[in-house]
């Protein structure tokens, strides 16, 4: 088990220079201080994210540590994923999986879905993660765009899928009776009398090994099959922006069912071979900071809203965090990272008062992993409210309407120019569902500024994306959801301010002829929401207009509306 260290380590190495390291980048020296002569090890995310360990002689390092419901902790070594993955990829194997193939999982942050996701690696499969809380037609938006050819989930999800498992192989992480009830395989009966050892597949660098799906404004989300060459960018981030270390208790509490928590709670660790801590239970102020005290946790990883949240629920105020402290709950937090959102200084004051350690904004797209960071272990100036500065190895822009390169001090859209970013791995959406380049341009689709120091400020979306608590939720999404109840005729979806989650949802409505707004049938909206399409995405509050504003195209001009809402 990992040693850990005080929040303020007297012991901890020099920073090197961010603009050195940056100038000085280059790829193939990554690839050496990641892989060391075993090259290939990075043709298979197994391999890189768990088998290398085990040769290596790491095998006895835990891999996990993991905290149920009712506080319960499971530990489980490389060694013992190795074998238990190799158990599950014999069984995807048995069902005629095969390289390529889509492999996903709707379940809580547990043992269970690291191995199934190590297992799909190991087989050459691309794993695809399925968010606990999405609804039916969510969930079957993803499975039908990507051939999903096998489904691990647990007795409270099952139900999701009830029309979809005939044209997928289900597999029941729960009781035998759990799996009976729906005809399924039963996830320990399956992998008990399987070989502890299986061959991993190689692979190209350009060949995708994770399935995500990102939200959109126009139509429904895009997919961003995730290649093997992001390794190394999730590296670097994990090194030098989060300054993930070997004696380092780490905790990234974002979910694994999307991009911040797939990449960086599950793939980034394990690349490094450091411990991945994960908590089943849900987010809750008191459970948060007893978990950080129990597991001594000194790196940590979150959103702006969980920091939020934490700040206002008043249980991190009574912290004694002198040296001889009376108060026996200490905290050993080292560093801590946030991304999803702006930080903003009331936070960043709160961290380091209450947290007693320093927090670092980071900035990132599912479709590119995190690109513009506040560094911890690269030595920069960086404002506060700032969004960081560029990660080595990628060269970011701001553009003009007409794309052309603006000077510092000028908004406009972020942009990665790919020819200069040489571990910038994104290049197209899975299904060509939207152009997102434009010559040497990766368009970001999100409005900054750059500064004269280099430093980077985020001003707002070019669309309509919602950032709520973290999430990104795409209005059509919600808009087309709302249309389904018998009542509505229109729909419109914005974000509306709000101190803890960044942003709620608020849905306009336009009711059919004859149909008055009450009470009863906003809460059926917001409950038609909850079901078909997912519990962060409902809409907190419902209004009911008489008309929404359009241009004379007939494209909804959300801009008003949430103008509207904020006055």
């Amino acid at each position: 088990m990992h040693t850990t260290s005080n929040a303020r380590n007297n012991n901890a190495p020099v920073a090197t220079s961010y603009s050195d390291y940056y100038h000085q980048f280059n790829l193939d020296n990554l690839l050496t201080e990641i892989y060391g002569d075993h090259l290939d090890d990075r043709l298979n995310a197994y391999m890189a994210c768990c088998g290398r360990h085990v040769r290596d002689g790491r095998g006895e390092h835990d891999a996990l540590v993991h905290e149920d419901t009712e506080g319960q902790v499971t530990r489980m070594t490389f060694a013992e994923m190795d074998k238990a993955s190799a158990q599950i990829a014999n069984v995807l194997l048995s069902y005629g999986v095969q390289a390529g193939d889509q492999v996903a999982t709707m379940l809580p942050r547990s043992p269970e879905l690291l191995v199934i996701v190590l297992a799909a690696w190991r087989i050459g499969a691309v794993y695809q993660p399925l968010f606990t809380a999405f609804g039916y037609d969510s969930i079957k938006y993803r499975m039908d765009k990507a051939n999903t050819r096998v489904v691990f989930t647990n007795p409270e999800n099952r139900g999701k899928f009830e029309d979809l498992a005939e044209q997928t192989k289900m597999v029941m992480v729960g009781s035998e009776s759990d799996a009976e009830q729906w005809g399924d395989d039963n996830y320990s009966e399956v992998m008990a009398f399987q070989p502890q050892t299986a061959e991993p597949v190689l692979l190209e660098t350009d060949a995708p090994f994770l399935q995500m799906f990102t939200s959109g404004t126009v139509g429904k989300s895009k997919g961003v099959s995730v290649p093997l060459s992001a390794l190394s960018a999730f590296y670097l981030y994990m090194h030098y922006a989060i300054d993930l270390r070997a004696d380092d208790n780490y905790w990234n509490m974002a979910d694994p069912g999307w991009a911040y928590g797939l990449y960086y709670a599950i793939t980034g660790p394990l690349l490094m071979g450091i411990t991945t801590y994960f908590n089943e239970a849900g987010f809750d102020a008191e459970n948060t900071r007893d978990f950080m005290v129990r597991h001594k946790i000194t790196n940590l990883a979150s959103s702006p809203t969980a920091f939020r949240m934490m700040k206002s629920s008043g249980v991190f105020d009574n912290f004694d965090h002198s040296e001889n402290g009376k108060n026996d709950a200490k905290l050993s937090l080292r560093c801590a990272n946030s991304a999803g959102e702006t930080l903003n200084t009331e936070v960043v004051n709160w961290v380091e008062t209450a947290l007693n350690c320093r927090v670092k904004d980071q900035y990132g797209q599912t479709e590119t992993g995190m690109t513009c960071c506040a560094h911890h272990a690269l030595e920069h100036d960086c404002p506060v409210g700032s969004m960081g500065m560029a990660l080595p190895g990628h060269t970011l822009v701001v553009l003009g309407d007409d794309m052309q390169v603006l000077p510092d001090g000028e908004q406009g859209q972020l942009a990665v120019v790919v020819s200069q970013s040489p571990a910038f791995y994104f290049r197209g959406y899975s299904w060509n569902e939207k152009q997102a380049f434009h010559d040497d341009y990766y368009l970001t689709g999100d409005v900054v500024e750059r500064h004269s120091d280099g430093s980077y400020w985020f001003s707002g979306r070019d669309d309509d994306i919602i950032i709520t608590a973290g999430y990104r939720v795409g209005p059509t999404d919600v808009e087309n959801t709302v249309l389904e109840h018998e009542s509505v005729a229109e729909s419109a979806a914005v974000g509306v301010p709000d101190e803890v989650r960044g942003n709620t949802i608020k849905s306009y409505v336009v009711l059919k002829d004859g149909i008055v707004g009450t009470d009863e049938i906003a809460t059926q909206i917001q409950g038609l929401v909850r079901e078909r399409l997912s519990t962060h995405a409902y809409p907190r509050e419902v209004e009911f207009v008489a008309a929404l504003p359009k241009t004379p195209s007939g494209k909804i001009q959300r801009f008003l509306l949430r103008s509207l809402s904020s006055e």
